[in-house]
């Protein structure tokens, strides 16, 4: 059952950026992943009380804090911390409290005692005069944002690059204009907070790929897409909405019907554009893959106010199919911020990816073989995991599993099974414990794929990867592709998916020398 949702006033509580001084502000929840610390040194910026308050110690929160202590340029004599607890009074006597996405509104009596309730992207969204482009979806957001990113910054643009990303726009509120386009990766919880502001408006809004993420957070998938649909809710006809063409997969469309993609088309009042792995049906716009003259693979794009279809990517430097799509799609976003077509496959094609998306890090040489290392560590979806596995078009070492965020497995074990024609079956499979992998293991039992582990440490694992290497030595002369993508979390074993991404690279250098 779908429940009504929390709606946010109109606006921002804050009239200007010179309002904000002399309010006392409540940062809640401060974090290690750096938007805590933007939110407070922005604060402090423009005049205000900072009381920060967070349910982690200060030994838990010291390189965040460090990180404040050590900036020169505040006046931390208006600053104070609240932390290991939340009292209550901090909540109901400031100006505004400062919300972090990762914390509900439902049930929570802090901040329903709260005058007014903001976030990082909810001030930005409110003082910057940049034309933004928006990225949400289930998989793919950080990839194509990041491929945005450093095609306009190639293409001689001044953008900037923030929101889910882990970089909080408030870094970069004071340097942006009308010319500095701004691409923000946005998670559901973020466009939650959003919802009712009228606030985000982006000249281009992207949807990736939907299936289903955070269901441990959700009651159900119908309540996590309609955050998702907050993107393009307030677009106008002179913006873009950029969304899937293709089937969704088995079991993840709309209860009503359809695709997930043919809802959001015929619910935005921007113009819509689709894309596609295949060539678009008639009277659909936007961008496609298809095989050029030399039977390589191409990327093209039909617009409105076109007559015939354009190349607008051709070679990448990242593997699989699914980079094709979030890479294209990008490039159809350069376009639409003015970059002439034929300058987008040139830019792109040098594009290699980002940290924890299919990141190759590492080079083995032992006796006659080469290993190859991938890190995927933000895959945090089963169906990512999925699809890493079949990025590189031969079989792979596959690395996989970790703590459970209420979804099902079924996705990747009927890929590490081979259920579908012309699935690339894995070479050998090692498992992380979790409780996702608690519930991946019956499923791989009952399909008889045999999978070593499930190890509780990584030490453990890569140590009994590299025995495994070594016996081979001799007898396969070909090199060997070994793939970290865990299609879940880890938090119980480490802080978050960069955490884990980091830890993973460090331990393969360190014993595979």
């Amino acid at each position: 059952m779908t429940t009504e949702p929390h709606s946010y006033p109109e606006g921002c509580v804050f009239t200007s950026l010179a309002d904000i001084r002399g309010k006392h502000v409540t940062v809640m929840g401060l974090g290690l992943n750096g938007g805590g610390k933007a939110v407070v040194c922005f604060f402090l910026k423009y005049g205000a009380y900072v009381t920060v308050t967070d349910m982690k110690k200060e030994d838990q929160l010291k390189p965040t804090i460090d990180a404040i202590k050590n900036d020169t340029e505040l006046d931390k004599s208006r600053l104070i911390y609240h932390l290991g607890k939340h009292i209550i009074e901090d909540f109901s006597s400031a100006d505004c409290v400062i919300k972090n996405p990762g914390i509900k509104y439902d049930g929570n009596k802090y901040l329903a005692a709260a005058k007014a309730i903001e976030t990082d992207l909810s001030i930005f969204l409110a003082f910057t005069k940049a034309p933004v482009i928006a990225v949400t979806g289930s998989k793919g957001k950080s990839s194509t944002v990041s491929a945005i990113h450093y095609g306009l910054r190639q293409a001689g643009l001044m953008a900037f690059l923030g929101g889910n990303i882990t970089l909080s726009p408030l870094d970069f509120l004071g340097k942006t204009n009308e010319t500095t386009p701004v691409i923000l990766e946005l998670s559901s919880w973020q466009l939650a907070d959003l919802r009712g502001r009228k606030l985000l408006k982006p000249r281009i809004a992207v949807i990736t790929k939907i299936v289903p993420d955070h269901q441990n957070w959700y009651s159900n998938m119908e309540d996590y897409v309609a955050d998702k649909r907050l993107i393009y809710a307030d677009q106008t006809p002179a913006c873009y909405s950029l969304f899937d063409a293709d089937e969704d997969e088995p079991g993840t469309g709309p209860e009503s019907g359809g695709t997930w993609g043919n809802l959001f088309a015929a619910e935005s009042h921007a113009t819509i554009l689709r894309y596609s792995r295949h060539t678009l049906l008639p009277g659909q716009y936007g961008v496609w893959q298809e095989s050029g003259t030399d039977k390589n693979f191409c990327g093209k794009m039909l617009l409105p106010d076109s007559r015939e279809p354009v190349t607008i990517l051709r070679s990448l430097a990242v593997p699989g199919q699914h980079m094709r799509t979030n890479v294209l799609n990008a490039a159809l976003a350069m376009v639409l911020m003015g970059i002439k077509p034929e300058h987008t496959a040139d830019i792109l094609s040098k594009w290699e990816g980002i940290p924890h998306r299919l990141q190759f890090f590492h080079s083995w040489k032992y006796a006659d073989r080469k290993v190859r290392f991938y890190n995927d560590s933000c895959a945090t979806v089963p169906e990512a995991a999925a699809a890493a596995s079949q990025s590189f078009g031969k079989p792979v070492v596959f690395i996989t599993g970790g703590t459970d965020k209420g979804l099902p497995q079924t996705a990747l074990a009927e890929t590490l099974a081979c259920t579908k024609q012309d699935t690339i079956p894995v070479k050998n499979l090692y498992l992380l414990s979790g409780t996702a992998t608690d519930k991946l293991m019956p499923l791989l039992n009952r399909k008889n794929v045999p999978y070593n582990g499930p190890y509780n440490s990584l030490a453990e694992l890569l140590t009994d990867l590299k025995a495994y290497e070594i016996s081979l030595s001799g007898s396969v002369n070909n090199d060997e592709t070994i793939v970290f993508s865990p299609g879940a979390t880890s938090f119980g074993m480490f802080t978050n998916e960069f955490d884990r991404g980091e830890k993973y690279m460090d331990a393969v250098k360190s014993l595979f020398t």
